[in-house]
């Protein structure tokens, strides 16, 4: 008699135990689905190198409130931005181009001496300026200048070209769209990488020439009656 009791609560025991382990197992195989549904590792792996470029939807839907080289695609071509909505562009970009970087453009990467990408730290420095002093009027590129720019065939690039704004090789990309400055036949970039500075900045950022062809001033109108006058005075 006194083997009954213990035979009782070793049954319940093993009952409890076993259904303990249910309840961690279901609970494990949870956890695994909700890491599974939201992309989470359950292991410990590596940092993820920091995507190639970063989303600019919100820069190019503020755009839309600025941007007036295309007449025909703005709404009023010819009123004037508000000031807030172009600090506004000018800082989401350098925001955008910092996330590109890594860290702020006033931090240099210790002992690179002169810093990794000095170019973008240059840019991000600009936009920032703009940004606490808005222009008037936005000085970018219309789209129809951006699809006119020359195209580089893939087959002319080399495996160690890079992007001067994102340092990345052109050929990384599965499908590379890059484009060459007309200021020099060096300057090439990837075209997700110029485009959004050059919509807010007409210039190249490696040499800051100014891209846009200025319209020559119209020869003065000759007045032929009164130079007919002093020649029969």
């Amino acid at each position: 008699m006194t083997t009954r009791p213990f035979r009782s609560y070793n049954r319940s025991w093993q009952l409890a135990s076993i259904t303990t382990q249910t309840y961690f197992e279901n609970v494990g195989l949870r956890r695994q689905e909700i890491h599974v549904e939201h992309n989470i590792s359950t292991k410990n792996e590596a940092a993820q190198p920091a995507p190639r470029r970063p989303d600019l939807s919100t820069f190019f839907s503020q755009l839309e409130l600025v941007d007036t080289s295309d007449p025909q695609a703005h709404t009023n071509a010819h009123a004037l931005p508000q000031p807030e909505n172009m600090a506004a562009a000018y800082r989401l970009l350098a925001n955008a181009f910092e996330m590109m970087r890594g860290r702020p453009a006033d931090e240099s990467e210790s002992g690179s001496g002169s810093g990794e990408n000095d170019l973008l730290a240059n840019m991000i420095e600009v936009l920032r300026q703009n940004a606490d002093d808005p222009p008037t009027e936005l000085k970018g590129c219309p789209d129809s200048f951006l699809d006119e720019l020359e195209r580089v065939p893939n087959k002319s690039l080399k495996p160690t070209d890079t992007c001067p704004i994102c340092v990345n090789p052109f050929l990384e990309d599965q499908y590379p769209l890059v484009v060459q400055l007309p200021c020099h036949k060096d300057h090439m970039f990837d075209l997700d990488c110029i485009r959004p500075w050059l919509k807010l900045n007409s210039t190249c950022p490696l040499d800051r020439k100014e891209l846009l062809k200025k319209k020559p001033a119209p020869p003065p109108v000759e007045d032929d009656e009164e130079e007919y006058d002093d020649m029969y005075a």
